[in-house]
């Protein structure tokens, strides 16, 4: 038998003549709405495969040394900028009081006049205008028994009102307006500090902390260790001569971990997102008020790690190494070159209480009870959750998966529209009978 005759016994296309077929009206319209039908189930499925999804997965998060960045802007409406002061330590023994590097103090003026800005500074310590430049070169002002900082213009000496407040604060020595310190009179500071007091001052910037539990707070006076205890210099922040005293109302205008999730990722995907910016940082927008200037505010922020990789990134590590977050410029942190985002999630507690002690029977909790003494302020005390959430971008189906739709949508299509045809065919062949008899 020859071997085309072997293939035509395996043909399980069977072909009629073409004086066999029989084409009719009705016909033609199924095969029209099929074919309708194919190109909309078609588009879907492209539109499908086409669909970015993101993906959530938990794990444990094994990272080590790492660092992380926290933003903040928070603004005190009666807390003049001269006696505020940030100061971020950790559990593993880093220190870091007054802090200068990437944060900024803006001066506003008085709620009652509108809160506009004053003036914007960068808490860079030791800056050129903080340079008497019309001191003889010679001159080395003295630190009135305390120790002169490590990091004075003129090693030894005190040439400004300034290093004499880091000298005392060394030394854990109340410091006050700088009476009969010869450097503070020629600076007017306490001619300045005054001048402030009806003023407001606006919190911004960013800081870079190790990953590792810890708080930072915002309080009046220069801080300095007395002992085991972290304590702050008060005597300027009581000794208030406006009416009502200082006090830390306050508004936290965004508090953030890491950076911020592109706009245009959330634009894209629209609903899709499993988290956002707003549920990243739910301190945003966060009001709290008071007329007592012995007031503190404590939250408690539970950091949860999260990590984004848009599609196509490779997924690798991130810029939150320690040993190159020195490198990486401040606000950068955290970010790859492909897109992908190392930032952090988080959920907090809230507490405040009177320094005076007593009871929250105001607040309708008089089973409440507060001690007395601490120090007047806003503090955030921050926890590293174990675990990691990791988001990634992936198609809704592989490009296999879409051919396999799409020869599916074709065959059951045409599989469904030849059997109404046959229906509708038969049909009308049954009535034309019956009306023939």
């Amino acid at each position: 038998m020859p071997a085309k005759s072997r293939f035509t016994r395996l043909d399980a296309f069977t072909k009629t003549v073409e004086d066999a077929r029989v084409r009719t009206t009705s016909g033609g319209i199924v095969t029209i709405a099929s074919l309708l039908i194919v190109l909309y189930l078609v588009w879907g499925e492209w539109a499908d495969y086409r669909r970015v999804v993101v993906l959530p997965e938990l794990i444990v998060d094994k990272g080590r040394g790492e660092k992380m960045e926290i933003h903040l802007n928070i603004s005190f409406p009666r807390v003049p900028c001269e006696l505020l002061s940030l100061d971020v330590m950790d559990v593993s023994g880093e220190q870091q009081t007054g802090v200068m590097h990437g944060v900024s103090k803006v001066r506003l003026a008085p709620a009652a006049e509108g809160g506009q800005v004053i003036d914007v500074k960068a808490l860079d310590l030791h800056s050129q205008d903080d340079v008497a430049m019309h001191l003889d070169p010679d001159y080395c002002g003295g630190c009135y028994g305390a120790t002169a900082p490590p990091n004075a213009i003129k090693a030894g000496c005190c040439n400004t009102c300034e290093e004499v407040r880091e000298a005392y604060a060394s030394v854990s020595w109340a410091f006050g307006r700088g009476e009969n310190v010869e450097q503070c009179e020629r600076e007017h500071y306490g001619e300045r500090l005054d001048s402030q007091r009806k003023e407001g001052c606006r919190i911004e910037g960013g800081l870079r902390v190790n990953k590792v539990v810890g708080n930072f707070h915002i309080a009046p006076g220069r801080s300095f260790s007395n002992g085991n205890m972290h304590v702050h210099d008060l005597n300027n922040y009581f000794e208030s001569p406006i009416e009502g005293g200082h006090t830390f109302t306050h508004e936290i205008h965004q508090l953030r971990f890491g950076p911020l999730l592109p706009e245009e990722v959330t634009k894209n995907l629209g609903n899709s997102m499993p988290w956002t910016n707003h549920h990243l940082n739910p301190l945003d927008a966060t009001s709290q008020a008071t007329s007592d200037p012995a007031y503190n505010y404590m939250y408690f922020v539970k950091v949860v790690s999260t990590s984004y990789f848009p599609l196509g990134s490779k997924r690798g590590l991130l810029n939150t190494i320690a040993d190159s977050s020195d490198l990486i410029p401040l606000g950068f942190h955290g970010r790859s070159e492909d897109g992908s985002i190392e930032t952090h999630q988080y959920s907090v507690t809230s507490h405040k209480r009177s320094l005076g002690g007593g009871s929250d029977v105001a607040e309708g909790h008089k089973e409440r009870l507060h001690a007395r003494g601490g120090i007047p302020g806003v503090f955030f005390s921050y926890d590293i959750s174990p675990m990691k959430v990791i988001n990634r971008e992936e198609r809704s189906k592989s490009f296999l998966g879409f051919l396999t739709g799409v020869c599916a949508v074709i065959g059951g299509t045409l599989t469904v529209a030849a059997a109404i045809d046959r229906g509708v065919y038969e049909g009308a062949t049954r009535i034309k009978k019956l009306h023939q008899r």
